[in-house]
């Protein structure tokens, strides 16, 4: 069999210990090969050039439909969760997502079925003649051929190649199960109605659907049940043989690019990607382009687009068709127009309409939209001032576009952003396995030299001419403007088809065109003299010295090389990464930023009001790759500055300074307020998922804010107030730094000197530090807390149902808890999300607070939360026979898969930092946790995590405790009765006519349901479906039929209501309210139904009540002195 190998030579950064091959097998399909030594996690990803702009025109969403599709089951591996069970027994996940003309699959598993030891070296950087070829003109390599043994076997050592096989058959056979089908395209429908309230959806498809009809930038691309199965149903087609087709027509081998990552040589990932993936078939299909139409046509621009969001924003977006730049990958003249247009230093529009009071954020940058168009798009954030000035704004713009436009390009500002793309490319650190292998199958559908897959990012050719033709698309024939905002101009007159949008269009006015037009052909006349382009960057790095010392092993924890009653320092020089970067974590704590909420409200405005003014300054540090910031914490004020460690003094004493002597300025104040109010306002119509962990955090911290104290007190908060209060703050304090990277001893402690001598602060004694602690749910309870969500238009519910287990500094139970969410991950979204279709976001696992450690599952779902109860208690009670016939090779898998996922090594120098100031901020200081738990998870019974089971997760548990927070959509349940709900009441059925002594066979009886329509409008279907079956299949007497029926009718009563859907009869607060007086509702269950009993719900009315009824834990305290930290030696 015929490989060629395309190439070998791959640039990649000075610090990438990886090597990488390109090879294109003899169907066509181009591969990436990645052998890393040292990676942990192994993955691979597929990119087929086929996504929604290859829907047809009648049927919406068939490539999103056909992505979830080839998960459920192929010819080799029928069952529908097969491959999802395998990467769950090997420390793995999957995902895909479909865009315009892309559908991406990947996968990540564990790198080798051992468990890895708790003490692994990490191994040395590449030596010299390893290292990556230089930056440089592209060389020509001559591909090369090589024949392919024939036989090839898979290692059992290695999980990647099970879960490759399982993975290239979705491209080779998928059977497109019809058991499956109704499900999934409930799944589409559920994740479409996910968003139909999220404001970039909503504007997204408010573009596309004002777009070009017949370019496919027009399509709705999600898909729903009406445009996937009932209105193509109604029109007579198969849509499961549409489904079929769409994939026999559009998915070949030549239109996929696949990267495999792993540890394992090349030539043994060469062998399998021959061995796995050269059955798929290629059809020699072209690259899928849109040349010959243009997304919007020149009838479609120069129009003012009205749009009515659902959260409070306020924005302005001028939109320009551009130019398809995907051929002009060495000079991306798009980049050096956004770098000045999205500018935020001096002279730039944004510090021109910030410094008027119109805006607070700037962003701009090119949008590819498909192989031949592309758009180029200015978003402004705009203040309430800002909106009524929105046509000066716009004008603003135009007069910086003219500004450009009348200079020629500028070689030493593409020279500077050249520089600092090599820099970023050198210095770049490995990502999650994959984020990696899904960008870079992406990456490769581009047509980039393949030596330039990995550093495509970098700027190589100075082209005035192409930067030159760019700007000429900024012209006055080709925009439109989209102003957002929900009261303004408030004659909204249009609805978008899909997601309801209110919207307005109208012509650009003629004097504000006439005024571009102006500007743009005579610059000079008139120019803003604020305006101009930016100076040289002050803080590109010029020392990028990395002192690389060979160590044995890494040292695992950070020293404490200063600890008294003012300060307390931990230093770790970087040993691992040897990258020219550094972190610096500083706490100033001080308890009065978490007394109250009025407090907290105080901190946020501070912090606000620093971050606004250093905007300007901080603008190049963030573009050089230093960045800082600046946020209220429990514990105090949190300021870190993360980046490039060469200049990192110098942006700190500005922030600090910035700290100290912030000038709190009315005007600014006005603003800096205005929008933390729309902030907390927004947080209350957020999907309820993102909602729901507030709340329960609320119930469960001895002390938590929710959002509402919040605006509460923001109401009442004036720029006085702020600026008698942050002095306050500063006055007393006591500091806590963590400086990590490549930093010496002495760069750490003379940084840290700085701080305290900018404030020269009090130091704030022991005693009056916050100390967090957690409420302990006594066993046994059973609590409900019910929050009313504040979007009217949101149909989603949302339940966390929450078990509490114990500490957090019990290793045996933290071992526990996360070895029994493992086992229950994979079982929990097959059952609830895709057998029971409740709803798209469906999540399980283990939750840590600051002290206490449960389980919880999260369920958003159009369901009420008080079925979504009752079907988490019925999987939670059914998870005892999972448990109970478990074999001992699949217990100890999972074992395997906990202990991989807790010691698996850190990426970058960020992720290591988060991990240590984590632990830090825990006051534990267990910066070893990860190797404690895994030595606790490796001999832990299957008998062991039954009783845990029984003890703290089975439902009918005397000693259980529980929390469910229900977060109410303030719309109906749907009438209709979902597959998933139509099943527990035909099973409750079943149930109760076996109760009445009626023998009957369950399949039969589902088959009399096949075609019935369960609803609350109507229920003389399904007594007309028993009444039949009654006499027909199970023989039974009329005069005994009558009454079975009248007695079903009373259980319809209870059981409908119970699955989520409402009667008619029982509409309305009052009825709801006498079903739970009666014990009748989803959490108790309906006896006989759900084979699920547990105690009488306890309704939490009162925070604080519920609150004082319970005694809460222990605070954290350091599991060791910290004294055997201490490393006080002078030297470096």
């Amino acid at each position: 069999m015929l490989v060629e190998r395309v190439t070998d030579s791959v640039e990649k950064p000075v610090v990438d210990d990886r090597s990488y091959r390109v090879i294109r097998l003899a169907n066509k399909l181009e591969a990436l090969l990645v052998h890393d030594p040292n990676t942990d996690k192994a993955s691979a990803s597929v990119n087929v050039n086929v996504g929604n702009f290859s829907d047809d025109d009648d049927m919406p969403g068939m490539a999103h439909a056909v992505e979830h599709l080839l998960f459920m089951g192929t010819e080799k591996y029928p069952g529908e969760n097969d491959y999802n069970q395998y990467l769950a027994a090997h420390s793995g996940h999957s995902n895909a997502y479909t865009a315009a003309t892309e559908t991406n699959y990947y996968f990540e598993v564990a790198a080798t079925s051992h468990s890895q030891p708790v003490e692994s070296p990490q191994s040395a950087l590449p030596t010299p003649s390893e290292n990556p070829t230089p930056l440089g003109p592209l060389v020509d390599r001559r591909s090369s051929t090589v024949e392919e043994s024939a036989s090839t076997t898979s290692d059992p050592e290695s999980p990647l190649f099970g879960a490759l096989d399982r993975f290239a058959q979705f491209f080779i056979c998928p059977l497109f199960l019809p058991s499956t089908l109704d499900r999934e395209l409930r799944a589409v429908d559920s994740e479409n109605k996910k968003n139909l309230q999220s404001d970039p959806w909503r504007l997204l498809q408010l573009n596309k659907s004002l777009s070009n009809p017949k370019h496919p930038y027009h399509h709705f691309s999600t898909g729903n049940l009406q445009t996937l199965r009932d209105e193509p149903q109604k029109r007579g087609l198969d849509v499961r043989e549409e489904f079929i087709r769409f994939h026999e027509k559009h998915y070949s081998a030549n239109r996929m690019k696949l990267v495999v990552l792993g540890r394992e040589s090349l030539d043994q990932l060469e062998r399998w990607v021959v061995q796995l993936f050269s059955d798929v078939k290629n059809k020699e299909l072209p690259q899928n382009r849109w040349d010959d139409v243009p997304p919007f046509a020149p009838e479609d621009m120069q129009k003012m687009i009205y749009a009515k969001p659902v959260m409070d924003t306020r924005s302005l977006d001028i939109f320009f068709v551009y130019q398809d730049e995907e051929h002009m990958y060495d000079s991306q003249p798009s980049r050096y127009i956004s770098h000045l247009i999205g500018h935020e230093g001096p002279g730039s529009i944004l510090a021109y309409i910030k410094a008027k009071g119109w805006a607070t954020e700037l962003s701009a940058g090119a949008m590819p939209v498909c192989p031949g168009a592309a758009f180029f798009n200015i978003s402004i954030r705009l203040t309430e001032d800002g909106l009524h000035h929105h046509q000066e704004v716009a004008k603003v713009v135009f007069q910086y576009i003219a500004l450009i436009k009348e200079n020629p390009p500028e070689q030493w500002i593409f020279d500077e952003m050249k520089n600092l793309s090599e820099v970023d490319f050198r210095f770049k650190q490995k990502s999650p396995a994959s984020r990696f292998t899904s960008s870079l199958s992406s990456v490769m559908q581009k047509p980039y030299p393949r030596e330039w897959l990995i550093s495509c990012s970098l700027l190589r050719r100075f082209d005035p001419e192409l930067v030159t033709r760019g700007l000429s698309y900024l012209n006055a024939d080709n925009f439109n403007i989209e102003l957002i905002s929900q009261t303004y101009p408030g004659d909204w007159d249009r609805r978008e088809k899909w997601y309801g949008t209110e919207y307005r269009v109208e012509k650009v006015p003629e004097e504000l065109l006439s005024e571009v037009r102006a500007m743009l052909e005579s610059p000079s006349a008139g120019r803003i003299p604020e305006l101009h382009l930016p100076h040289k960057n002050e803080f590109v790095p010029t020392r990028l010295d990395v002192e690389k010392k060979e160590v044995e092993k890494p040292t695992q924890t950070p020293s404490l090389i200063r600890n008294d009653e003012r300060v307390r320092v931990w230093f770790k020089k970087d040993d691992t990464f040897w990258v020219p970067k550094a972190s610096l974590e500083i706490t100033l704590r001080n308890p009065l930023v978490y007394a109250t909420p009025g407090n907290n409200v105080k901190a946020r405005l501070y912090c606000e009001l620093v971050r606004d003014a250093l905007t300007e300054y901080s603008y190049d540090a963030e573009l050089a790759g230093l960045e800082y910031d600046l946020v209220p914490s429990v514990f105090g004020l949190d300021v870190s500055i993360i980046g490039y460690n060469d200049k990192m003094a110098v942006l700190l004493e500005k922030v600090l300074h910035s700290m100290k002597d912030l000038e709190v300025k009315p005007d600014r104040f006005r603003i800096v307020k205005e929008r933390l109010t729309r902030g907390f306002r927004n947080a209350e119509y957020q999907l309820p998922y993102y909602q729901v962990g507030n709340y329960t955090r609320f119930l469960t911290a001895e002390k938590a804010f929710i959002n509402q104290q919040l605006a509460e007190e923001l109401e009442h908060i004036e720029a006085e107030d702020v600026a008698t209060f942050f002095p306050q703050l500063l006055r007393q304090t006591h500091i806590e730094v963590l400086a990590h990277g490549n930093l010496y001893k002495e760069d750490a402690l003379q940084l840290t000197d700085l701080v305290e001598s900018t404030f020269k602060s009090r130091p704030l004694p022991r005693s009056q530090w916050r100390v967090r602690r957690n409420m302990i749910l006594p066993p046994g309870s059973n609590y409900i807390y019910e929050y009313t969500l504040k979007d009217p238009a949101n149909i989603n519910h949302c339940i966390e149902y929450y078990l509490f287990v114990g500490s957090l500094t019990d290793p045996v139970l933290r071992a526990k808890i996360q070895l029994f969410a493992q086992m229950a991950s994979e079982p929990a979204f097959d059952q609830l999300r895709t057998k029971e279709q409740l709803g798209y976001v469906v999540w399980s696992g283990a939750r840590y607070s600051a002290t206490t450690l449960g389980y919880r599952v999260i369920i958003q779902s159009e369901r009420d939360c008080d079925y979504l109860e009752s079907r988490i208690d019925a999987f939670l009670s059914r998870f005892a026979n999972y448990l109970n016939d478990m074999t001992d090779s699949v217990f100890e898998a999972h074992k395997r898969s906990v202990i991989n996922k807790r010691l698996e090594k850190m990426k970058n120098l960020s992720s290591e930092t988060n991990r240590y100031w984590s632990h830090i901020g825990s006051e534990y200081y267990d910066y070893l946790q990860h190797e404690t738990d895994a030595e606790a998870v490796r001999p832990l019974t299957k008998a062991e995590i039954v009783e845990f089971y029984r003890q703290y997760i089975d439902p009918q548990s005397p000693s259980r405790a529980k929390l469910a927070v229900h977060m109410k959509a303030q719309a109906s349940a749907s009438p209709v009765a979902s597959v998933g709900q139509k099943d527990v009441v035909i099973e409750g059925l079943h149930k109760f006519l076996k109760s009445v002594n009626v023998e009957v066979d369950g399949d039969r009886l589902k088959q009399a349901f096949e075609n019935v329509t369960i609803s609350s409008e109507d229920i003389s279907g399904i007594t007309d479906t028993v009444k039949r079956f009654l006499t027909d299949e199970a023989k039974v007497a009329e005069d005994q039929v009558a009454s079975i029926v009248e007695r079903g009718n009373q259980l319809l009563a209870k059981l409908l209501p119970s699955v989520g859907v409402k009667p008619a009869l029982m509409n309305g607060e009052k009825a709801a309210k006498e079903l739970k007086v009666n014990g009748v509702n989803g959490v108790n269950g309906v006896n006989g139904v759900n084979g699920v009993t547990s105690k009488k719900p306890v309704y939490i009315t009162s925070v604080p009540e519920f609150k004082a009824h319970l005694t809460v834990s222990q605070a954290a305290v350091p599991i060791v002195d910290l004294s055997e930290y201490e490393d006080f030696e002078p030297k470096l």
